[in-house]
């Protein structure tokens, strides 16, 4: 099952990829680049830091091939509408939760430390969206102004780490995929975000400052959810 789904994820994430492209106005080159940025990127830099032999995505060629698959139909398909934007969200969810999982689960099984683990749960499902917003000239959308990303992936990853640290192996891998796909969906739906404000620092304020400003973020943070929300809704024409 896992397998599948992961596949899955690899062409679902090339097609977002390629959408990406295509709202950039860029060519087949940049179709495919962006698509392998953010279908296998993830991955790759997993298998890089863990130095565990050739990255997944190099020795399996279906990665490749189904990467560059999602790039063609983006090239060819102009996903757009209702119908898209709620099966991308809710389908990329659920392919964070199981990469989430896969990366976590990869790195116990070289006998990483606990919290490499997590950070390599993290990194495989987070690091193609990176990779992919970089060469695209924007600021990663996980650090901050979006609805939640990271942290689902992060609840995903400790959960299975935690299962699988008390020897509850099987039902973790049950278990953390849904906790971080149902956490990205609901927190994408709501327009969670996490607080965030430059004037943050509570060693040099009174109680009744910071009291003040995490009011203020908060609706600050949630009217950026709201429009985060409403710009991605707006970016597939809903006519």
């Amino acid at each position: 099952m896992y397998a599948t789904f992961d596949l899955i994820g690899v062409v679902l994430n090339g097609i977002i990829g390629g959408t990406i492209a295509r709202q950039r106005d860029y060519d087949a080159v940049g179709f495919v680049f962006l698509a392998l940025f953010s279908a296998l990127g993830g991955g790759m830099l997993r298998d890089v830091l863990m130095q565990r032999g050739t990255a997944a995505a190099i020795a399996d060629s279906r990665y490749l091939l189904l990467a560059i698959a999602g790039a063609l139909l983006a090239l060819v398909i102009n996903f757009k509408g209702r119908a898209w934007e709620i099966f991308k969200v809710n389908g990329d969810a659920i392919v964070l939760g199981v990469w989430s999982v896969t990366g976590a689960v990869k790195a116990l099984n070289f006998d990483m430390p606990l919290t490499s683990a997590v950070f390599m749960g993290v990194l495989t499902a987070v690091g193609g969206g990176m990779i992919r917003d970089i060469c695209t000239g924007q600021v990663p959308g996980i650090f901050g102004g979006g609805p939640l990303y990271a942290v689902p992936a992060l609840v995903a990853s400790i959960s299975m780490v935690t299962f699988s640290n008390f020897g509850f192996y099987a039902l973790g891998m049950v278990v953390s995929p849904i906790l971080g796909a149902g956490l990205a969906i609901v927190a994408y739906w709501r327009g969670w975000v996490l607080f965030r404000n430059s004037e943050w620092a509570p060693v040099n304020m009174t109680a009744a400052q910071v009291a003040a400003l995490v009011r203020r973020s908060e609706r600050r943070g949630f009217i950026r959810g709201r429009r985060s929300k409403r710009k991605i809704g707006g970016d597939f024409d809903l006519g």
